[in-house]
């Protein structure tokens, strides 16, 4: 679901709820590694799986634990 933002993109939880990926915050966001990302995106969240912070560095990509 992240690769429809641009590259460059600072994704936290207000932008995700404020583009209907989410629908609340609740006790914060954790990325689960599904699929692939192709952009290089700045991800701030409260938890990520193992998979989800390779897949984001991988693509050249910043997970910030907030």
């Amino acid at each position: 679901a992240l690769n429809v933002f641009e590259d460059g993109t600072v994704v936290d939880a207000a932008l995700l709820v404020s583009k209907r990926i989410i629908r609340e915050e609740l006790d914060g966001l954790k990325v689960l590694g599904d699929g692939e990302l192709t952009k290089k995106l700045t991800v701030k969240a409260v938890k990520y799986t193992a998979s989800a912070k390779e897949k984001i560095e991988a693509a050249g990509g910043t997970a910030e634990v907030i």
